[in-house]
């Protein structure tokens, strides 16, 4: 498996930045995983000094979520900011309830606007895609799948897979790599803990201390194209734990 990468979204909640970096790189990650709160608004020396704190940890930023309104609105800053820290893949991350469709032409149109908005970061040279979440794998009225029309909709749209939102959304994640497998560029590696525990962090655990069969799931990922393979939990309640404890878990996999 590639080195492993951790989204740091996930350390949005323990400031400052550098001290999440530097224990990110003590745990023995050599990649990272940004999000727009952390670049999207910063001017060039900022991101320089970002730049410039990644590489005194030894961190390479790999790939970064961004804005569906900064993809379609500032796309060629978007393309700056990567090329500045380095990120080779942008993924869009999500879509707000309020603005979801509800049937499948709709969805389907989503995914037509994704391709769209990424036709100057594609033409840039990066890797484009959209990283899911539950919603998409639930089954509209009659019967189709918002993640399946997204896809037909931006057929050179790629996929980072998170697989723990593909669970929760009560999809078999294992099927949804045997069809999409060609198109998944990324994964995030999360894990869910047992019914009832966990709730004071949304019910996530560390991977490899939760349910999700992750040693299955990395062998049958093994034959995708995902180059970037990315730890994350959404409400950690500590960091290092988190960091420490799925890394380890990992190489035992």
């Amino acid at each position: 498996m590639r080195p492993l990468s951790f989204q740091l979204y996930s350390a949005r909640n323990f400031p400052p930045l550098s001290d999440s970096l530097h224990a990110v790189a003590s745990a023995g990650y050599q990649q990272v995983e940004g999000y727009g709160g952390i670049y999207a608004d910063l001017d060039d020396t900022a991101l320089a000094a970002l730049k410039a704190d990644l590489d005194r940890n030894g961190l390479s930023m790999t790939s970064g979520h961004f804005s569906l309104d900064m993809l379609e609105n500032r796309p060629e800053r978007v393309v700056e900011v990567a090329k500045a820290l380095g990120i080779e893949a942008v993924y869009c991350p999500h879509i707000m309830p309020d603005a979801r469709p509800t049937d499948a032409a709709g969805w389907e149109a989503f995914g037509q606007r994704l391709q769209a908005a990424g036709e100057k970061i594609r033409a840039a040279g990066l890797t484009y895609g959209w990283h899911n979440h539950d919603f998409e794998f639930k089954a509209l009225g009659d019967g189709s799948v918002p993640m399946d029309l997204i896809l037909k909709g931006g057929p050179d749209l790629t996929w980072e897979a998170d697989i723990a939102w593909v669970i929760r959304g009560g999809a078999d994640p294992f099927a949804w790599i045997e069809t999409y497998g060609d198109r998944i560029t990324a994964v995030h590696v999360k894990d869910i803990a047992p019914a009832g525990e966990n709730t004071d962090e949304d019910g996530w655990s560390d991977v490899g201390h939760g349910t999700v069969d992750w040693k299955s799931l990395f062998g049958r990922l093994a034959a995708t194209p995902a180059k970037f393979y990315v730890v994350e939990h959404d409400n950690p309640s500590d960091l290092s734990r988190l960091a420490t404890r799925s890394i380890a878990s990992i190489k035992t996999f």
